[in-house]
């Protein structure tokens, strides 16, 4: 169990890294693929917004990755359980405000590992 949940921690955090590098590096690239209903002429407008976005996504990698670092199992657990509440309440905000797919992206995932880390 505790292996399934490193690595579950380990592909948010993979997931969340990519988000960091579209919002902060290619908005007007993959920003324009992935959010396809935003008008073309809003990318470069919200450029610096999403970059910040971004960086946002990029402490949360930092979190993850530091849980899997430490090497005392009861701080690893309260260190990840912080870090994945922090994507489980941001993808649900997102899935409330912009889009239903990022609960199933983002929340859901972060709810499984939860659940993992309290398992093991």
């Amino acid at each position: 169990m505790e292996i399934l949940t490193k690595i579950l921690i380990g592909l948010i955090a993979a997931l969340h890294l990519y988000f960091l590098y579209f919002e902060m590096f290619a908005w007007d690239t993959i920003g324009r693929k992935t959010f396809k209903s935003i008008p073309e002429e809003i990318f470069p407008k919200t450029k610096v917004l999403a970059a910040n976005q971004g960086l946002y996504n990029g402490f949360l990698v930092a979190g993850l990755v530091w849980s899997l670092l430490i090497p005392d199992p009861a701080w690893s657990n309260y260190i990840a359980i912080f870090f994945l509440v922090c994507v489980l309440i941001a993808g649900i905000f997102g899935a409330l405000t912009a889009s239903k797919k990022i609960f199933w992206v983002q929340a859901l995932p972060a709810l499984i590992a939860l659940i993992l880390v309290h398992l093991k």
